[in-house]
Formats: structure tokens, sequence, C-alpha cells
């Protein structure tokens, strides 16, 4: 393994300033620049005597911490020792801790489908059908079958879409299962065999090498050169070197060398088990574009509510209508005014849109993100793998050089020094940084190379020139270590130069990596040369994807604040903050704990800071779920990226959560969003294009809402006014031809909004009730021509109707409504006049076919059972006229509503971002716009809720507290971070 920086001892400040130099002093890792101080192992500060071996005491950690106490004390407390446990400790552990799995019961999917039917919108919709079946019987008639058929169709739909969603929406948990290992090597009884991962308990030995995944969570007490890949659980770029008595996480990954070491936690007391604990947490409010629809549904309930009741009261009691008449009177009212196909159309629109959004390699998991995705106003991005590259690159810019070679020499000399096959991270930096891999062995004979190790912390490779014959030697490693090998042209003004360069790179959280170079003129391989010499300094550095900083730019100037949230070290989060344009005013997570908000500062809470800041460093997965719910609560849609399991928690809790591409299982299940393409550019046309969806939702809404109104009203009066009785039946006809050609408007064109997109439902029932009203005087002007006057046949020679309920009348109003209705959406669709802004050819397409379609039942529709007869093509092409001369007006309504309600809003309006003072104990905002995992047409706790209530420990319940969640132990901070910081050079002392 080549040259890696190591962790030291020395601390840096918050504001990254480096101690000054003391060039006069040479004292003992004064090239030593790192950030994170590592907190040794102590011994338990209780009797252990007293604790007993189950999860209850082993687990909490006001009594002791398995994780950062001494090892002896590990095996004292876990009763165990290096031979293992016998086959009946394993058994009666299995029955205390459970299995080392994350449980979960399927649901019956029968109950699951029926409880879509259990909520306001259906029952509004059941109500109506059991009018039409039921309770018309009576008077000799026969009960509705055909409003009952067609409301009962169209709520199988409904649920049948909605069931379809909440299934697929268990794989959060399906893939943390999947994501442990499924074997463990693990001692008992003496012995040396191969079990299922999910037999493992705590106290078991178990031993793991090179391309292993650690089955549990296990402290080390053998370790040969070992380095664990965590980037899926901490975000950290580079493997991290574990030795004796250090912790090692479930699901990490042996990368190099080999360890036996004792479980300390299995399942849902794993580092990897508690993620698994907070995906789908607090998931059992309702969804946001749930409340949506509940509070529209609510709008036309009451409208037909107060309607109904009215019709009660005049048809019955005043009027004395018997008893069908009346109800069929009702039931027009029900049907006209429920929104029957809104959770469809919506469904349809948010569908298509998924499929437009796969186009831009963004492949959506929850349909409703795409809502929530439109009105995101802070977007959380992990670091690692995300906004970077997660591979390790020379930063050429800063690189230093301090003999006779220039930069590129320097360069090809590190090379050299860098093996070329069965290479790690920095051997591959290295390599690949020159300009041709293949030139660290051309012109060159190998005699001999030393891989990098934990001792010499150094690689070194002594070549024959093939030019010259002439013998080299290169070695590349810990700047202290290099410069105490240098001996030749080796000065204080060089020194203190070394220091100064080092310094600066810690501050900028980058790492260095010195070069030497000697000659050997005796020719041999192992005969010294003439010293080394210092040539140059190496900067490495995870660089931004090229894609980044654009993509940054693009979502700020849509009105999204971006927020960097990383696991890695402050200084690199800020380095890296300052290299995309997102800034450097981050923060250590040590203040996301409790006690750990700073007082005094300029920030009054620590609400205030996170709003503030322009990112997070060396946070852990429940900081970043504490971020996210915070700013939930304080009145934020937020969006989280992310590529590990540790992304998961906040991925799951964020209203959008984006699985980068490469991103794993875990996170990829509990994302809203998956990517499938490199980088976070993806995203803004992802934002784009979840706004002309949002518009297009938006558009119906208005539109559905203004229906309502239009019906109820217009009817109602007309019975009141007239005792005109509307059949039912063709009232289901114009809701389901409306709806049909409302369906082409998940395709529509419209414009996205430049700034995040919110409900506001006072102005869509203020666009409504307005449109509605205004139908309804257009519908109640025409009957009273027709019925009253002889101005149509008189002028245009049609039959003079004077009946209030002629059948014939009947199917002219029906036209006339149904026509002016489906014209509706081209007011609601466009921002200026309706004929500026052109609709699709879909939408225009399916508007002309429902008027055909319209024209023809008109002409044709001779139902005796609805009350209807066809009429001529006089009173069609009279309708034709009478609605668009009326229809004309509805774009100067629109804009003087536009008008009146910018005028209220800029008087009473609350100002945007206000925050939510619904708040827990601990002071933390509870109140947000959580949607993961919630039906779009079901209040209730999703399936990955109850999935999440069996994750436990054999048959009890495991409960972590957050003030649990929240500790992660400083020995566990300084190692997650340990080989990123291995920029400092000290020597083993």
């Amino acid at each position: 393994m080549s040259a890696a920086p190591e962790i030291t001892d020395t601390k840096m400040t918050e504001t990254d300033t480096p101690a000054p130099a003391v060039a006069a002093e040479k004292k003992a890792g004064r090239f030593d620049k790192t950030f994170e101080e590592k907190e040794k192992p102590k011994h338990a500060l209780v009797d252990m005597s007293t604790i007993e071996l189950k999860a209850e005491d082993l687990y909490d950690k006001d009594k002791v911490d398995l994780e950062q106490v001494e090892l002896d004390d590990v095996w004292t407390l876990l009763q165990c020792k290096e031979e293992g446990l016998n086959a009946e400790e394993v058994a009666r552990r299995l029955e205390i801790f459970g299995p080392n799995k994350l449980e979960h019961h399927e649901t019956s999917a029968f109950l699951q489908f029926l409880g879509f039917m259990w909520n306001p919108l259906s029952w509004v919709m059941e109500g109506a059908a059991l009018v039409a079946i039921a309770l018309s019987n009576g008077e000799g008639t026969p009960p509705d079958w055909q409003d009952f058929v067609g409301i009962v169709l169209l709520l199988f739909v409904n649920s049948g879409i909605g069931f379809y969603e909440e299934r697929s929406a268990g794989n959060a948990v399906k893939a943390l299962m999947e994501s442990l290992a499924p074997k463990a090597k693990c001692r008992r009884d003496g012995k040396w065999n191969e079990i299922d991962s999910a037999d493992l308990v705590p106290g078991d030995v178990i031993s793991f090498k090179i391309g292993d995944i650690v089955p549990a969570d296990c402290r080390l007490y053998d370790a040969i050169n070992v380095s664990i890949d965590q980037a899926g659980l901490t975000g950290e770029s580079l493997p991290q070197g574990k030795h004796v008595g250090d912790q090692c996480f479930s699901s990490s990954i042996c990368k190099q060398g080999e360890a036996e070491g004792v479980v300390i936690a299995t399942g849902a007391n794993t580092f990897f088990g508690r993620a698994a604990s907070l995906v789908g947490a607090d998931d059992d409010s309702t969804g946001h574009l749930q409340k949506i629809l509940a509070q529209i549904g609510l709008f036309c309930l009451v409208s037909i509510g107060i309607f109904v009741l009215l019709e009660i009261l005049i048809l019955y009691a005043d009027f004395r209508f018997s008893y069908r008449r009346g109800l069929n009177n009702i039931l027009v009212l029900l049907i006209g005014g429920i929104p029957i196909a809104m959770p469809t159309v919506l469904s349809v629109t948010l569908a298509v849109g998924a499929q437009q959004l796969a186009k831009y390699k963004a492949i959506v998991t929850r349909i409703t993100a795409i809502e929530e995705l439109a009105g995101v106003t802070i977007l959380c991005s992990d670091k690692t793998g995300t906004l970077t590259t997660n591979k390790l690159t020379i930063d050429k810019s800063t690189l230093k050089t301090y003999g006779p070679h220039d930069a590129d020499q320097v360069m090809l000399f590190a090379a050299y020094a860098s093996r070329t096959e069965n290479q790690d991270a920095i051997d591959m930096c290295v390599v690949n940084a020159i300009p041709n891999p293949a030139d660290a062995r051309n012109g060159i004979k190998l005699l001999d190379f030393k891989p990098f190790n934990p001792t010499d912390k150094r690689t070194e490779i002594t070549y024959s020139e093939d030019a010259t014959g002439a013998v080299k030697r290169v070695t590349k490693g810990m700047t202290g270590v290099i410069i105490e090998l240098c001996t030749r042209n080796k000065t204080a003004e060089i020194e203190d130069q070394l220091e100064k360069d080092v310094e600066e790179f810690a501050a900028r959280g980058l790492r260095a990596l010195a070069v030497a170079f000697e000659d050997v003129p005796s020719g041999g391989k192992e005969d010294a040369g003439n010293g080394f010499e210092l040539i140059g300094l190496l900067a490495i550095f995870d660089p931004p994807r090229e894609d980044t900083k654009q993509t940054i730019d693009d979502a700020q100037a849509l009105g999204v604040k971006v927020k960097m949230v990383t696991g890695d070290q402050l200084a690199i989060a800020k380095e890296t903050g300052r290299r995309l344009g997102l800034g450097d005013h981050m923060y250590a997570s040590k203040v996301l704990l409790k006690g750990g908000f700073p007082e005094g500062g300029k920030h009054l809470t620590l609400d205030e800071m996170i709003m503030d800041a322009d990112g997070f460093a060396g946070v852990f997965p429940e900081h970043k779920y504490e971020i996210v719910k915070r700013l939930q609560g304080l009145g934020h849609l937020v969006a989280m990226t992310g590529d590990g399991a540790n992304d998961a928690p906040a991925l799951s809790r964020a209203n959008v959560g984006i699985a980068v591409e490469g991103a794993t299982d875990a996170a990829r299940g509990a994302a809203d969003i998956v990517l499938t393409e490199p980088g976070l550019s993806t995203i803004v046309h992802a934002i784009r294009q979840s706004r002309v969806i949002f518009q297009r939702m938006r558009n119906y809404s208005i539109y559905a809402c203004a229906v309502t109104i239009r019906i109820v009203v217009g009817f109602a009066v007309m019975a009141f006014a007239f005792k005109f009785d509307f059949p039912p039946f063709m009232v289901l006809i114009i809701a389901l031809l409306n709806d049909g050609t409302i369906m082409t408007l998940s395709v529509d064109r419209v414009l996205p909004s430049s700034t995040p997109d919110s409900w506001d439902l006072g102005e869509i029932f203020a666009y409504a009730v307005a449109y509605g009203i205004y139908l309804a005087i257009g519908t109640i002007a025409f009957y009273l021509v027709i019925v009253n006057t002889t101005f149509f046949s008189d002028k245009f020679g049609v039959d003079n109707i004077t009946e209030a309920n002629d059948y014939g009348l009947h199917m002219i109003i029906y036209l006339q409504v149904a026509q002016i209705s489906q014209a509706l959406i081209f007011i609601t669709r466009s921002h200026g006049w309706f004929f500026t802004e052109r609709p699709s050819a879909a939408l225009f397409g399916a508007f002309l076919l429902a008027q055909l379609i319209s024209s023809i039942i008109a002409a044709y529709g001779d139902w005796g059972f609805s009350q209807v007869k066809g009429i001529s093509g006089g009173y069609i092409g009279i309708t034709w006229i009478w609605n668009i001369i009326w229809f004309f007006p509805l774009d100067l309504i629109k804009f003087g509503m536009r008008a009146l309600i910018g005028m209220y809003n800029a008087k009473y309006a609350s100002k945007p971002g206000k925050p939510i003072k619904n708040v827990d104990a601990d002071g933390v905002p509870i109140t947000r716009t959580q949607s993961r995992h919630e039906s779009l047409y079901s209040n209730r706790v999703s399936f990955i809720k109850r999935a999440q209530r069996q994750v436990g420990l054999g048959g009890k319940k495991v409960n972590i507290s957050s003030n649990e969640l929240s500790r992660f132990s400083s020995h566990q901070a300084g190692a997650a971070g340990a080989q990123l910081a291995r920029a400092s050079s000290r020597p083993a002392a």
C-alpha cells in the first residue's frame, strides 16, 4: 500500500487556522496537520459485575459503551473468550438478542387494497354509489344501476392505483435487509466454521479478510494491515486503516489485510441497524399531496353538503317533491360535485411525468415525490460521490517543488514509486495523474519495490534507466517520514517552507504526499544512495464532478438553496464548497448535538444556524436526519441527495430523497428518485420538469373545483327557481367526458415557474368560485332564453320549448354544460389570454373529440331511462354559439381575480418561511410535510411503517432513544475520518 497520510493528535480549530510555524524549534510532529482528535479507549465507569448480558444493559450508553471501552472490558462484559461460544450459549443469546438481520412481516394484500377505500374522498364516492343503488328504490322505479356502476368502477380504478404504489413502497427495508452479509466465518467451540450471518450473536468471534463484508459490528483483537471501506456507511472517500481495539461496522467491506474480532452488536443494534431504524421513522403524518387532496375534497364536500341540505329543505319541505324525484336532484349534486376522477387524473399526470423524467435518466420510485420536488426550497447534498467523484486526484495546480525538478518530473517520479498492479487508492490516483499511466514503468527497469506498510509509512522504488543504465531510487509517503529520510540539500529554509505548505494544504482539506529522490552510484539495488533530496509535495483531494458547479448554480437560479451535508472533515468540506461556489460557511457536526450549540455567537438558535449554514461536516446518519427534520420543521420542503447506506435515513425523511448514480441498494431503496447518470445535472432537469407537472396539476385542480361549483350552484338554483330536474346519469356522462379529456393535460405544454411552487388553496378556491358561478349564470341564462322567450325559434327556426323538464331541454342543457366545462381548461392552463399559449396537440385533439362525442350524444341520445332525447342540429349549433360567446369573458374574470388576489396577499398574506411553532420535548420542530411511503389516496400508516415495527432483536422490540441515536463516541468520530486525514506526516513514535 502506498504512503498514505495518517490521523494524528493535532486538532485544527473551527476556523482551520493552522498553528504558527516555529522554525527554530525542531519538534516531533511539526509536519503533522490533521483535523480530529482521536479519543483513546477507556475503562467502563461502572461495576461490570452488575451488568447483565441483555440488550437493555449492554446497549444502555449511560452504563457502558462497548464501542469505546478497553478491549479487555469488552471480553468481560460479553462473557466470552477467543475460543468462541459453545452451542448452548449461542442458542441462549439468540433468544436474548434475536437474529442478526432486519425483520419485517408482509401485510395481507387484500386488506391493504381494502384500506384504500377508507378515506374521505372515497367515502363521498361510496356514499353517492349507495344513494344510487340503495336509496333510489321506491315508487315503482328500479335502482339507479347506471350511476352505481360508473361510480364503483372509478372507485376501483383509483384504489387499484394506490394499492400498486404502496405495495412497491417497501423496497427500503428490503434493500437494507439484503445489504447484510449473508455468510460469516465464526469460531465456536474452538473451531472455525462458516455460518449464516443471521446466526451471529454478541460475543461471537469472527474473522474476515480482503473482499469480505463485515457481518456485524465488532471490536478487533487481531489485525494485520487491515483497511476497511466504509464509504457506504460514513461517506469517507478512502478506506480506513484499522488496528487492534478499533471497531468495524456491519456491512462495511474489507479492502486489505485480515482481522479477527469479537461481535459487540447485531441486527438493529448495529450502526447499520440504527440507520435502518431511521428509514421510514416518523412517517405516520399525512402526505403533502394527500393533504392538498383532502382539502380540495373538503371544499367540494362542503359545497355539496350546503346545497344538498338546501335541496332537502326546499324540494321536500316546500315543493313537496316525491321521494324519488327529490333524490334524483340530490344525486345530481353528489355525482357532479364530487371530483370523481381527481385521483386518477393526478395519478396519470404524475405517471406521465415520471416517464418524462426517465428520459433525463431519473427513475421515480415514489410518484408523489414529483409534486414535492416542484416545491423544494432546500437541497441537502452529500459530498462524497455526489458532489465529488469519489476518486482521489492529484491537484496539479497546488503541487510544490523544492529541488531542480519541475512539476511534471515530480509527478513522474511519484508514479515510479507507485504500484501499477493491485493498486490502492493513493497509487491509482498518482499513476493516473500523469498523461500516460504506462509511463510509470516505460523507460525504466524495476529492480526493487517496497510497498506501503504501517510502520515505514512510505513506498520506495529502486530502478535503472534504460537509456543510461543509471540506478536511482524514489520514495513517496508521509511528509514527516520523508523529510527525516532526506539528507541532501536539506536546509532550515526548506523545512520551514515544507511545514508552511503542509499547513496550507491542511487548512484547505488537501492531503500532503511528499516525494524524494536519490542516485545510487554503485548500481546495486541494496546499496546506499547519495542521500535522498526532497523534490516535491503533492496535494491529494476528491475533486468535484465536472458538472456539479453548474448544477448548483442552476439550482440556486431556480430558487433552491443547496447545503452540503457530509461525513468528511470540516476543512475538506470548506475547500469543496469554495471550489463549487457553494460557500465555506460550514460547521462541524458537534453543533448539532445536545449542548454543542455555541452560545453567544451570531446565531440565536440552532435552527437559525442551520438555515444560515452552507453545510455541515463530520456528520453521521442521525445528524443528517436531524438537519432535514429541522429544516422541515421550519416550513421548508427538503430534498436530500446521497449514494451510501449512511444517507438512507435522511433520504427517507426528506420530502424528496435522490439517490445518485452508483448508489448503494439501501440508498436507492430509501430514495424517491434514482439517478442513472453520474452527477447532479439531472436534478436541474428534474426540478424544471416537476414544476411543469405541478402546473398541470394546479390547472386541473382549479378546473375540477370550478366544475364542482358550476354543477352544484347551477343545478341547485335551477331546481329551486324552475323545478328543473336534470337527469343524474347525464351528469355522470359530463364528468366522464370532462375528465377523459383532461387526462391529456398530463402532456400539455406549460412553462415551469422560476421559483419553488406551492399549493395556494385559497387562490385555487377563489378562481374556482368565480369561474363556477359565472358558468352557472351562463347555464341559467341559456335556460331562461329557451323556456321564457321565442328568440331561438324566431331567429333560427327551431322548435319552441316551454316545458321546464322537456326531455329535449334536458339534452340541450347537457350539451351546453359539457361543452363549456371542457373549454374551461384552456382558461385555467394559461397565464395570459388563452389564445397566446398554445396547448399540446393531445389536449386540443381530445377536446375536439369530446365536443364531437357530446354533439353526437345530443343528436342521437334517445335514452328514455335518462329522461333525454335527441335534439335538432339547429339547437346543437345554437348551443355552440352560446358557449363561444360566454367563453371569451372568462379571461377577463381570470385577470380580475388575479388582481384581487394580488392585492389581498400584499396586504394580509404572511411572509414565507415563517417557522412552525409545533415542537417536541427537546425543542425540535415536528410539523413537516413528510409523505414517505404514503399513498396518494389513503391517510394511513404505510407499509414501510408496519414493517419497521417488526425490526428488533428476537421477539423484543428494540427502542433506541433519540439521545442514544445522537450519541456517537469521539473515538468513532475520529475513526470515521482517519483515512482521509492522513495528511499528517509524523513518524510513529
